[in-house]
């Protein structure tokens, strides 16, 4: 997944949030189990076959340059904790399923990963809309997906090497996800293609709702008034949890029509409980017991449905984002 760990707190100019997942080692599905669009003989494929493999690390990024639209009850004059922590989209209802069903494509190619992405993209962007609109943010503007096979991506929020990221500038926004990483995947193993492609996406289009609802500009202005280095790597870790939990719930409100079971879940945990602060990292993401804990947090429900009001990281004690 994505470990930011080679990136450093950004300045006051820019409102970067260091957003993603650590790098992965792909499992075999014992390995996953025990931790935790194609054709149907490929999906079902990865649950039986090990797959020993060491993918280049993926570094999620997300930027926010000026202000996001404003919404009809989005506001600027709450103050920053009231933004992060008591913010109306953790009010909202169900986040109703979209209705998708996962695209039976290879991603074996560009035009693969394309297709495949700007399906789960319309998905993500129909089941949002509605908790957003309750948030009071603007609900309409969707960011622009961006698949690209480029090493290094010149965008508004600047020059980003090798990894998905999200760019909010000027009430504008724009996802990149790299495809080359997800077509090394797939030759590997084709379902865990598909699960990293489904919750890298999830994940990014987690930090546009933050984006959307004043969340991730908040934050950062938060983190650049700490005075230690330890409150702001605490503030980092609050967001990127949150943004994996959004994504978590928003992958929930889909299970009933996106294939959550069988080989594909099985990887999908895998991911989930192996994503974090790496031994060694910087402590930016939060530890891998804590990305499963907010992940799950957000994709089981309660009751019949998943709520954004399950990834609230910011009124949490230190030891759920440690």
């Amino acid at each position: 997944m994505v470990n930011l760990s080679r990136y450093t707190l950004r300045g006051v100019a820019t409102v970067g949030a260091l957003a993603g997942f650590a790098a992965a080692v792909m499992p075999n599905a014992q390995a996953a189990q025990d931790s935790g669009a194609t054709s149907a003989a490929n999906t079902a494929n990865t649950a039986a076959t090990a797959v020993a493999a060491t993918p280049p690390p993926v570094d999620g990024v997300a930027y926010a340059i000026g202000n996001p639209p404003a919404g009809d009850g989005l506001t600027t004059k709450s103050s920053l904790t009231n933004v992060v922590r008591y913010n109306r989209l953790y009010k909202t209802g169900a986040i109703p399923s979209s209705g998708c069903k996962q695209l039976n494509v290879s991603l074996r190619t560009f035009n693969g990963v394309v297709a495949y992405e700007n399906n789960l993209f319309k998905c993500l962007y129909g089941s949002w809309a509605l908790p957003l609109k309750q948030a009071g943010a603007a609900y309409k503007v969707a960011p622009t997906l961006v698949v690209h096979n480029s090493r290094t991506v010149n965008s508004y929020c600047g020059a980003v090497t090798d990894t998905a990221f999200f760019c909010g500038y000027n009430g504008k926004a724009w996802i990149y996800i790299p495809a080359y990483q997800i077509i090394n995947y797939w030759n590997q193993s084709p379902t865990f293609a598909q699960a990293y492609a489904t919750f890298t996406l999830s994940h990014e289009y987690g930090h546009h709702v933050q984006w959307l609802t004043g969340i991730l500009g908040a934050s950062w202005q938060r983190q650049r008034a700490f005075s230690t280095y330890a409150a702001q790597l605490e503030e980092s870790r609050r967001r990127e949890l949150q943004a994996s939990c959004l994504g978590g719930a928003v992958d929930g409100a889909n299970k009933r029509n996106y294939p959550f079971s069988g080989g594909f879940m099985t990887q999908y945990n895998w991911i989930v409980s192996n994503s974090g602060d790496q031994p060694g990292g910087v402590r930016d993401h939060g530890s891998l017991k804590n990305h499963a804990f907010w992940v799950t947090a957000g994709f089981n429900a309660k009751h019949s449905y998943t709520v954004a009001g399950n990834c609230n990281t910011f009124n949490a004690s230190s030891a759920y984002v440690a």
